[in-house]
């Protein structure tokens, strides 16, 4: 496939079924374009290029973090999330955070074997591996491409423990591997936004409805999968108020635990939003931006360790109040036993003689 435009900074107002209304330059570009005001640019299409890897682990020394490492196999996202923190890494690729985030994807058809030679390596010690904590694992290319279906084989036929995070109800193709690996070693965290179901495809044009979420975590739930449910991001002044009833409705699915990450606006992601709050909810842009600064000391974001997941302020604490206090009714753990590492199966290793 081919994408049908390249202009950077030009507006898309009628892209149909994309978060993103414009194509800015990333951070690093020396050049801007502006857009020809008689021009009216096609719609952009997904594209999807292919990335040999030597690795696929990448490690962290966040403190906000309960991981050290993590797998991503694809870059971009075409879910389309228009909230999402990870838009500015399509500016490490010359590529813009906008539409290029959503619909110039990079895919990595050897992530299986990197990881297989990786767990493999003399010295690895296992410790939970992320996957989804940049793009989304099961975003739609996935349904082809199956590489995340590898990933789990691999990380199945090893014992090694795994933590996922999606939007994607196509994790339920998976059910088969995650109830082979068991509690022990594989839970899955399921993001639900919204209950609203017409902000949902504006906020996160081709993730599957909160309704269809929903469906998702009862049936891992009743497959024997531990589920937490994501309340994440929070937008205050918009999706805020329903922290309690995403709560209940994910715990009734079967949730068994929760956690929550009020809306975070680095880089790119800040403009791309306001820009998206003052074409969708006109009337709610002004409340949102004011509370979002509200949250981070008068800034759009603060990047600081630890504030940056929880915010600051009297709204901040409100709302953290409010999420415990909710998950204590519900019953919902915050916290879950760690996975076990202790089964751990190093690759191409020997079976012992008895």
């Amino acid at each position: 496939m081919t994408y049908q435009s390249d202009i950077r900074g030009e507006l898309f107002p009628a892209a149909r079924a994309r978060g993103a209304l414009s194509n800015q330059a990333g951070r690093y570009e020396r050049l801007a374009r502006q857009p020809d005001p008689a021009f009216q640019p096609a719609a952009p299409v997904t594209e999807v290029r292919e990335e040999a890897i030597g690795r696929v682990i990448s490690t962290n020394r966040s403190p906000d973090l309960g991981f050290d490492r993590s797998v991503n196999p694809y870059r971009g996202c075409e879910h389309g999330c228009i909230y999402c923190y990870a838009r500015p890494t399509h500016a490490w690729l010359g590529l813009s955070p906008g539409l290029d985030f959503e619909t110039r994807l990079i895919a990595r058809p050897n992530a299986a074997d990197a990881l297989r030679r990786e767990l493999g390596a003399k010295g690895y010690e296992p410790k939970l591996l992320a996957i989804g904590t940049n793009t989304d694992p099961y975003q739609p290319i996935e349904r082809d491409r199956r590489i995340m279906r590898g990933l789990l084989e691999v990380l199945r036929d090893h014992a090694h423990p795994v933590a996922i995070t999606t939007k994607g109800t196509m994790v339920e193709r998976d059910i088969d591997i995650l109830t082979e690996m068991g509690p022990e070693l594989a839970r899955v965290g399921l993001s639900v936004t919204t209950l609203d179901d017409g902000l949902a495809r504006k906020l996160e044009p081709r993730v599957p409805v909160p309704t269809r979420r929903l469906r998702a975590i009862e049936r891992l739930a009743s497959a024997g999968v531990v589920v937490r449910v994501m309340v994440s991001p929070v937008i205050p002044g918009l999706t805020d108020h329903e922290v309690e009833t995403i709560l209940s409705a994910a715990r009734d699915a079967g949730a068994q635990a929760a956690s929550m990450i009020p809306l975070r606006l680095p880089l790119e992601v800040a403009p791309l939003f306001e820009e998206w709050l003052r074409t969708h909810v006109p009337d709610r842009a002004r409340k949102v931006l004011n509370r979002v600064r509200e949250f981070h000391g008068g800034k759009l974001y603060d990047a600081g360790f630890g504030a940056r997941m929880r915010g600051a302020g009297v709204h901040a604490d409100l709302l953290q109040r409010r999420f415990d206090r909710a998950c204590t009714s519900l019953g919902l753990a915050r916290r879950l036993a760690p996975l076990r590492t202790d089964l751990f199966r190093v690759p191409g290793a020997q079976m012992s003689l008895f």
